[in-house]
C-alpha cells in the first residue's frame, strides 16, 4: 500500500485521537431514540430500528406527533415535567407502546434536551414494570453507609464501593479506576470472578480514556455498553432538518461507543461495561468500571442505584480526604503564620523565612529552599549551587509569567536541571518580584510503575484505503517501568500557602520600602541641614578665625621684643591651630557641595581633567621631583570638575606618602571592562597597611599624626563621595613598603548616553535660538 504524506499522516493522527464523539449519529440497538421539536413534540430523527418498538419503518414515523404513537393519557403523564427546567424528576417514566391487538411493549422513557435546544426521547426495553420501590432502595444504601461507619482506611473505603456495585449489578468485574495529576489511571480497587486476572494496583495510560471522552463523562455520568458487538443503528435522517447538523449526543444514553473504544473491549475480552462518573470539585476525580465477559443488560433504574450507591459512598471518601487536606492545611497555617511573625519582627524579612527553628521548609515539605533578593541569595537545606541557581532564575524569567511555579519533573522542563537531579527535581517558585524569587526544591525519587501494558505502545496506527484508523493495544499485561527525574509531587494546599506567603512577602517589602522611603526623606532634610552648617561654617566661622589670626599676628609683631622663646611658640602653636581650622572648614564645606543633584553631565575628557589636576599640583611635583604617567585617556560622561578633583586628591596624596630615599612614581591606568571604566593611580609609596583599607575612606579618618603628614584626613572621603555619586565604586590594593593603588570605577555611559546628552543640549540650543528670533521680531 502506498505511503501516506508524513505531514497529512500528523494530522490524522492528531483528529484520530481527539475524535468528535458527541456527533456521532448512530446509537446501540437495544433501544430507540427520538429526536422531537417542542411544544408538538413533533419527530424529527429517529433510529432505523423503530419498527420493532412502533411497529412502523422509520420514514412513517417521521413528522408524526409523539401522541400519534402513544396514548395521549401516557403524554399528559408527562407534559408537567417536560416544563420543568430539570427533567430527572420525571426519568424514568413507563411507556406502554400497543402493537396490535393486544400485544403491546414496555419501555423506560428518558428525556434530555441536546446543547442545540432539542428534546431527546430514548426509549430502553423495562425488564419490570414497576420501579424499584423506595424502601428497597434505601435499605441498599444504608448497608453500604453502616460498612463505612466501621472503617477508616480509604482503601477499605474503596474496596466497599466495588464490592455494593458488584452486588447489585453481578458484573464479572467491577473496579474504581483514580486519575493521576498526569491524567494517567491507577486501579486502585478491584471485585471480580477468582478466576480473572487481576487488574489492581495497574495504571493505564491517558490515552486509554481520551480528552473528549472525558469531557463526555463530565457531562454524562452514567455510560453503559449492554452488548459490545452489537452493531450500531443509524438515526433517520442522520442530520437534524432543521439545522442541518448531527444532533448533539452527548447526554444520550444509547449514543454508540466509539468504534476505538469497542475495539478496547474486544481486546480486553469485555462483553458488556457499565461506567459511573466519580467527581470532586466539578472535575473527572475517576470511574467505577463494571465488565462482564459476555452481552449483559441493566435497567436504568438499576444504574441509577449504583450512581446514588457510588456518590454517597465517595462523599464519604472526599469528606475523609479533605478532612486530611484540612488537618494538613491547619499545620500549614500556623507555620505560615508564624513566618509572616518572623519575617514583621525582623530587620529583612529573608532572616524571619530562614533563622529559626519553623523556617521556610516547613511551609512545603521540602529538602532545601534559596531566596534570591537584590541579586544576592540565603540558602536553607539542600540546595544547587548558587552559579546553578543564577541560571534556573533566568529560565524562570523567561519561562514563567504566573504567579507560581511548581513541577515534580523540573529536568523534564528544564534539562540543566538533570544535573542536580538528586536535589532538585522537583520545584516549586514563586517571584517576588522580577528577579527575585523564593525556591522550595524536592530531590528525585525512583518509582516502580506498574502498567497495564506497556504504556508506550498504547495504541498504534493502522491504515485502510488511504485512511488511517488509531487501533488499540491487544495486551495488557504486566509492565513495569522505573520512573526517573521525578519528586514527590506538590500538594494542592503547599502551592497555596506559597501563594499567600508571597502575598505577605510583598506586603512586607512594600512596607519596608515605605520606611524606606520615609527614612530617605529624613536624611535628605538632615543633609540639606547638614549643607546649611557647612555654608555657616565656611563663612561665618571664617571671619572670628581670621580675627584671631590678625591679632595673633599683631601680638607678635607688636610685643616680639618682650616676648621670651615660650610665648613665640605658643604664639606658632595658636597661628598653626587658626591655620589647620581653616582647612578643616574648607575641606567640609568640599565634602558637602560633592552632591549627586549637582553633578553636571556630560561628555568629558578624563585626560583634560587630567591635565587640571596636575596643573594645580604642579608646584609640589616639582618639590618632590615625582615622575607622573598616564595611559591614553576616553571621554566618559561625568562632571569633569569633580573628576579634576578626584585625579587631585589621589596624586596628591601619592605624592605625600612618598618614601624618604625615593621620589614618587605615579602611574594613572584606564581599562574598558563590560559595564563601566576601571581606573588605577598606582605610586610607590610607603603603602598601606591591609587591614585599614577600609577606614581610610572614613571621614577625618588618618593613619598617621600630623606630624608625620600634615592634612585633614578629609581627602580620601571626598573621592569615595565623588565615585559614589558618579555611580561607581573604589578600594585600595596595597601592603606596607610598597606601595598602594587606588581604584575605582565609572559606569560605561555608551554612545546611547553620549546622544541623549546631546540631543538634550540640541533642544536647549535650540529653544533658545527660537527665543532670540522670536525676541528680535
Amino acid at each position: 500500500m502506498a505511503a501516506m504524506n508524513l505531514e497529512t499522516q500528523e494530522i490524522n493522527l492528531t483528529s484520530l485521537k481527539q475524535p468528535q464523539i458527541h456527533t456521532l449519529t448512530q446509537i446501540q440497538p437495544h433501544g430507540v431514540l427520538l429526536v422531537l421539536q417542542e411544544p408538538d413534540l413533533t419527530v424529527l430523527q429517529v433510529s432505523t430500528n423503530c419498527y420493532a418498538a412502533f411497529g412502523m419503518p422509520a420514514e412513517q414515523v417521521l413528522g408524526k406527533s409523539l401522541e400519534d404513537i402513544l396514548d395521549t393519557f401516557q403524554i399528559e403523564q408527562f407534559k408537567a415535567g417536560l416544563a420543568q427546567e430539570n427533567l430527572d424528576i420525571i426519568n424514568p417514566t413507563k411507556v406502554w407502546v400497543r402493537r396490535k391487538g393486544d400485544d403491546y411493549l414496555v419501555f423506560d422513557a428518558i428525556f434530555h434536551r441536546s446543547s442545540d435546544g432539542f428534546l431527546v426521547l430514548e426509549l430502553e426495553p423495562a425488564l419490570t414494570q414497576e420501579n424499584i420501590p423506595f424502601l428497597s432502595f434505601y435499605h441498599l444504601a444504608k448497608a453500604s453507609i453502616g460498612q463505612l461507619e466501621a472503617t477508616t482506611n480509604l482503601q477499605d473505603f474503596c474496596q466497599i464501593i466495588v464490592r455494593e456495585v458488584r452486588n447489585v449489578t453481578g458484573c464479572d468485574r467491577v473496579m474504581l479506576y483514580k486519575f493521576d495529576e498526569d491524567g494517567h489511571g491507577e486501579v486502585v480497587a478491584e471485585e471480580k470472578l477468582a478466576e480473572m486476572e487481576p487488574y489492581l494496583g495497574l495504571h493505564y495510560p491517558e490515552s486509554d480514556i481520551p480528552q473528549p471522552a472525558r469531557k463526555m463523562f463530565l457531562s454524562n455520568w452514567i455510560r453503559v455498553i449492554p452488548n459490545s458487538h452489537a452493531e450500531p443503528v443509524e438515526l433517520y435522517p442522520s442530520n437534524n432538518p432543521i439545522t442541518n447538523q448531527p444532533i448533539d449526543l452527548t447526554l444520550s444514553i444509547l449514543r454508540s461507543p466509539y468504534s476505538c473504544h469497542l475495539e478496547y473491549l474486544h481486546n480486553m475480552g469485555v462483553g458488556a461495561s457499565l461506567t459511573i462518573s466519580l467527581m470532586k470539585d466539578q472535575k473527572l476525580w475517576g470511574l467505577i468500571a463494571c465488565h462482564h465477559r459476555t452481552p449483559k443488560y441493566i435497567p436504568y433504574e438499576l444504574r441509577k442505584a449504583c450512581e446514588f450507591l457510588g456518590r454517597v459512598i465517595f462523599a464519604e471518601i472526599s469528606t475523609r480526604e479533605e478532612e486530611a487536606d484540612y488537618n494538613y492545611r491547619m499545620k500549614l497555617s500556623q507555620v505560615q503564620s508564624m513566618l509572616i511573625e518572623y519575617m514583621s519582627q525582623s530587620d529583612n524579612f529573608i532572616s524571619g523565612l530562614v533563622n529559626h527553628q519553623t523556617n521556610l521548609l516547613d511551609l512545603a515539605d521540602a529538602k532545601g529552599a534559596a531566596i534570591c533578593f537584590n541579586g544576592h541569595w540565603t540558602s536553607i537545606g539542600r540546595t544547587p549551587p548558587e552559579t546553578e541557581l543564577n541560571y534556573l532564575v533566568q529560565w524562570l524569567g523567561k519561562t514563567v509569567e504566573e504567579e507560581v511555579f511548581y513541577t515534580d519533573s523540573l529536568p523534564l522542563s528544564y534539562s540543566d536541571a538533570e544535573r542536580f537531579k538528586d536535589i532538585a527535581s522537583g520545584l516549586l517558585a514563586i517571584p517576588i518580584s522580577k528577579r527575585s524569587y523564593v525556591l522550595w526544591f524536592r530531590p528525585e525519587v525512583l518509582q516502580t510503575v506498574n502498567w497495564g501494558g506497556d504504556p508506550n505502545n498504547a495504541y498504534e496506527v493502522k491504515e485502510t484505503e488511504n485512511n488511517l484508523r488509531l487501533c488499540p493495544r491487544k495486551s495488557f499485561e504486566l509492565w513495569k517501568e522505573t520512573v526517573r527525574l521525578k519528586s514527590l509531587p506538590w500538594k494542592a494546599v503547599e502551592v497555596k500557602a506559597a501563594l499567600e506567603l508571597r502575598k505577605a512577602i510583598v506586603n512586607i517589602v512594600l512596607r519596608q520600602a515605605e520606611e524606606l522611603a520615609l527614612l530617605a526623606q529624613d536624611l535628605e532634610r538632615s543633609n540639606a541641614e547638614l549643607k546649611k552648617f557647612a555654608y555657616v561654617a565656611s563663612h561665618d566661622l571664617q571671619e572670628p578665625l581670621n580675627q584671631v589670626a590678625n591679632y595673633v599676628q599683631l601680638l607678635e609683631m607688636r610685643y616680639n621684643e618682650e616676648l621670651d622663646q615660650d610665648g613665640k611658640e605658643f604664639i606658632d602653636f595658636a597661628v598653626e591651630g587658626v591655620s589647620l581650622m581653616q582647612t578643616l572648614i574648607d575641606d567640609v564645606l568640599a565634602y558637602s557641595k560633592v552632591d549627586l543633584k549637582g553633578i553636571e553631565w556630560e561628555l568629558t575628557d578624563v585626560e583634560s581633567a587630567l591635565d587640571r589636576a596636575l596643573s594645580n599640583l604642579r608646584g609640589r611635583i616639582g618639590e618632590t621631583n615625582a615622575t607622573i604617567t598616564f595611559d591614553q585617556m576616553p571621554t566618559i560622561v561625568a562632571d569633569g570638575t569633580q573628576l579634576m578633583q578626584l585625579f587631585q586628591n589621589l596624586i596628591g596624596n601619592a605624592i605625600k606618602f612618598q618614601k624618604i630615599d625615593e621620589p614618587p612614581q605615579i602611574h594613572i591606568g584606564v581599562q574598558r571592562q563590560e559595564d563601566d571604566w576601571l581606573f588605577r593611580v598606582k605610586d610607590n609609596g610607603i603603602g598601606i597597611d591591609p587591614q585599614f583599607s577600609d577606614r581610610i575612606f572614613v571621614i577625618f579618618q588618618r593613619l598617621h599624626t600630623r606630624d608625620e603628614y600634615p592634612g585633614s584626613g578629609m581627602g580620601l572621603a571626598i573621592c569615595k563621595k565623588i565615585v559614589e555619586c558618579h555611580r561607581g565604586r573604589i578600594w585600595v590594593e596595597s601592603e606596607l613598603g610598597k606601595g598602594a593603588t587606588f581604584c575605582f570605577t565609572i559606569p560605561v555611559g555608551g554612545r546611547d548616553s553620549a546622544k541623549a546628552i546631546l540631543r538634550e543640549r540640541n533642544h536647549a540650543n535650540g529653544n533658545r535660538l527660537q527665543k532670540n528670533l522670536f525676541d528680535r521680531r
